[in-house]
């Protein structure tokens, strides 16, 4: 009995314990720091709290003989309704006190962004809540940026006016402006954020930015390296070096995508010198101490270098010979290994076992490496593939262009069979239509395993070009053209051109528009619009007037041919001829009416049209004059040119030209219709400074048979490529004959004639700059030499 009444004094005593604890506990006031005039926002760690760290946890704890909460007052709400308060709460009207619910209605205020300051006290039986809310943001200013501007900085902050303004909010966008900087190669940039208290508890958020120095690229070292030295690896590369002359690149500012980008470019290096076991270890960046530069350490294991072995070809398709397709095969044997060999052997064999109709198949490399010896042998497996169809062709980065003129290049279209080499050949068509920086195509697993998604990522460039040429020579003087050119006309593909030459001896105005597609078909259609004035009294004593339009029809008749079908009325004039003139040029004066029809035909296997470095084209075309008109005749020409790529940026061209002109009704043939040789077709010759001439005036007067041939090398200068600059070496040969008039006044001699050179071609940021120098080393005492050329173009 005794112990029993001990135990319960001893329970109601830790009870009234209890209840006084909790009463002094309360009221809980929380407060945080009113908002100054002007502050720079820190990060806010935690919202405040009660300290409860020896309460209990459990939200269903009773606690019994509390008061019970008979109103909730709310003050300092202005923008912000009550009831928005009120629900954020954990507790209501007629809920017991409870402080865990009070902790965690605190904790729930503070996380809505919207309260700058929050506390919560207990008045008797009511609960009074006292917010102040966070200001509105009036406008937000970017101040001391130069280097990147307002628009961009405010496309990139999530903040905007109108909005709820808090601390952790500024302090992300504090981030993410830092994040632009330092893309832009600023690391010690250094973004200080300030509040600028307005009436009606609004604000304007100041971004006072100070950019410091350009953060460059101090040093790029290379460890483990013992093949190639360390700077032949930093030309291979995209990163470099900070140097003086590479204001105008962005390759010496540090990039972590950069930086994944040249381990790659490392690893394809290696692997096409025959190093197949070549890994990138690591790649660190190290910033100095005064963030002014980056130190860059690539650490790399090259391996043994090995040479291609044997090699052959396997067949796991019954139907499929394998000894057919060995010539497909591009290695040769005890060269160095290249892994893009391997590739294009497997593409040459793809493309030889699909010409036979086996769309599903998969060859598989199977390389057997001999350690000891450093070969590698390859087995080319041919296995029956998986039969995978197109689902559909996405089309990713064109922002310009519409999808249609990108679509069309594609040889696969959806619900057709897969084709890797049908892939590959429409990524080169849509290269080819100089539209984009970059095209990426990649093919993605769909939701059903016999089908895929094609994934085309595009980047677009500007294809708008206003160009400039400048000419000289000793007898002509300064020459000058403009030409505005846009590849991609309003998005569609189409080409349109204005073209206006201007000198001492030349006026020339031509409007061009070829559409691709002509009624959506692959038939490229324009039209053609032009007049020419030309001054030929210094090189044959009269001038000549055309005006003019044409028409052009072009299709496709199989992989490589192509034909282009086209007419052209002319109006043309020889006038102004001088007294003294040829009495052989004066017998050409007047006008007569040319009606032209003509083809040409295009075979053309280069590997770009763009910029070729490997491959060949060649092209025959007639023209016909006499359905209409007052002149009569057919003409003749050829063409052709090859490219060899010797090495790495080393490029060979050779090409040749052959024309001939006859008359259909035993006519002369005018002066306006003869070939002139010279100028851009015989480089180290004025226009017209060779062939057929009245020896008495010195007129030339054309030909009718002329062949030209050019050889030029073009090869890097072992400078840095941001240079942009590459040189060339060429020699010219051309022979111009046979004119129409014949008496002891005209020499012919038809000798050939050469030249050889060297140019300079400059990528510059204004545009392509084109110089040459040249000398004459073939000539006839009556030639007209020149010895220098250049031209330059900008694009916008």
């Amino acid at each position: 009995m005794g112990n029993r009444l001990y135990s319960q004094s001893l329970n109601l005593f830790f009870s009234l314990c209890a209840i006084i604890g909790i009463f002094t506990l309360s009221p809980v006031i929380l407060s945080a720091q009113e908002l100054p005039k002007i502050i720079a926002p820190k990060p806010i760690d935690a919202a405040p709290s009660i300290n409860n760290e020896n309460m209990p946890t459990n939200n269903d704890v009773t606690f019994t003989g509390m008061p019970t909460i008979k109103n909730i007052i709310v003050n300092g709400v202005k923008r912000i309704e009550n009831e928005t308060v009120l629900s954020y709460l954990s507790f209501k009207d007629g809920d017991i006190f409870n402080p865990i619910n009070i902790n965690k209605s605190l904790k729930t205020l503070f996380s809505s962004g919207l309260f700058a300051d929050v506390t919560i006290h207990r008045n008797g039986d009511n609960v009074i809540i006292k917010v102040v809310e966070n200001p509105i943001i009036n406008r937000i200013v970017f101040e001391k940026n130069e280097k990147i501007k307002d628009k961009i900085l405010a496309g990139e902050v999530q903040l905007r006016p109108r909005v709820v303004y808090t601390r952790t909010k500024v302090q992300n966008d504090v981030k993410r402006i830092l994040d632009i900087y330092r893309r832009s190669g600023r690391f010690a940039v250094n973004v200080d954020p300030k509040v600028i208290q307005l009436d009606q508890n609004r604000v304007d958020l100041v971004f006072e930015i100070n950019e410091g120095p350009k953060t460059g690229i101090t040093k790029i070292s290379f460890v483990g390296n013992r093949y190639f030295s360390d700077s032949a690896l930093r030309t291979e590369i995209f990163t470099k070096e900070s140097r003086w002359y590479r204001f105008f690149s962005s390759a010496d500012s540090y990039d972590p995508d950069k930086l994944t980008f040249d381990r790659e470019l490392l690893r394809r290096f290696y692997l096409q010198n025959g190093f197949a076991d070549f890994r990138v270890t690591s790649a660190v960046a190290e910033l100095s101490e005064n963030k002014e530069g980056f130190y860059i350490t690539f650490t790399i294991d090259e391996g043994g270098r090995y040479k291609f072995g044997d090699y052959k070809v396997t067949s796991k398709i019954r139907d499929i010979d394998a000894t057919e397709f060995l010539n497909d095969i591009k290695i040769e044997k005890n060269e160095w290994y290249n892994a893009d060999i391997v590739d294009d052997s497997i593409n040459s064999l793809s493309d030889a076992i699909g010409n036979k109709g086996y769309a599903f198949i998969n060859i598989r490399p199977d390389i057997d490496r001999d350690n000891k010896n450093k070969i590698i042998n390859i087995n080319f497996t041919i296995n029956e593939g998986q039969r995978t169809y197109v689902e559909r062709i996405d089309i990713n980065g064109n922002i310009r262009t519409i999808d249609k003129v990108i679509r069309r290049e594609f040889k696969l279209v959806e619900g057709d069979a897969f084709n890797s080499n049908k892939l590959n050949l429409s990524k080169k068509r849509i290269k080819d239509l100089g539209f984009f920086k970059s095209v990426e195509i990649t093919n993605l697993p769909d939701s059903t395993p016999d089908s895929t998604i094609i994934q085309t990522d595009i980047e677009e460039k500007s294809t708008g070009e206003l160009s400039f040429g400048a000419g000289y020579s000793t007898q002509d003087g300064v020459l000058g053209s403009i030409g505005m050119r846009e590849l991609n006309f309003l998005g569609k593909g189409q080409k349109l051109s204005v073209k206006f030459n201007l000198g001492s001896s030349i006026s020339d105005f031509d409007v061009s528009f070829t559409e691709p597609y002509f009624m959506d078909r692959e038939l490229s259609a324009g039209f053609d619009l032009f007049h020419t004035v030309r001054d030929n009294q210094d090189s044959s004593s009269y001038d000549s007037r055309r005006a003019g339009a044409g028409i052009r029809l072009g299709y496709e008749i199989s992989k490589y041919w192509r034909q282009q079908l086209r007419y052209k009325f002319s109006n043309d004039t020889v006038e102004k001829i001088k007294s003294n003139a040829s009495i052989y040029i004066k017998a050409q004066e007047g006008e007569a009416n040319s009606s032209v029809i003509g083809h040409t035909l295009t075979y053309d296997r280069r590997n770009s049209s763009v910029k070729p470095t490997d491959g060949y084209i060649f092209q025959f075309s007639n023209d016909f004059a006499g359905v209409g008109g007052d002149v009569n005749y057919l003409k003749t020409a050829l063409n052709a040119v090859n490219y060899y790529q010797i090495a790495d940026g080393y490029v060979l061209s050779t090409g040749i030209e052959l024309g001939n002109i006859i008359s259909t009704d035993n006519s002369d043939i005018r002066i306006f219709d003869r070939y002139f040789l010279g100028g851009s077709n015989l480089r180290g010759f004025k226009r017209a400074g060779v062939g057929p001439r009245d020896i008495k005036t010195d007129d030339a007067l054309g030909g009718r048979n002329y062949a030209s041939s050019s050889i030029e090398l073009s090869f890097p200068l072992g400078l840095p490529n941001e240079f942009g600059l590459s040189g060339a070496i060429f020699t010219d040969i051309g022979v111009l004959t046979n004119v129409e008039e014949s008496g002891a006044n005209i020499i012919d001699t038809g000798s050939i004639r050469a030249s050889i050179g060297f140019g300079f071609n400059w990528s510059s940021p204004f545009g392509p700059i084109r110089m040459n120098f040249t000398q004459a080393i073939l000539k006839e005492k009556h030639d007209d030499t020149e010895t220098f050329r250049f031209n330059f173009g900008t694009r916008f």
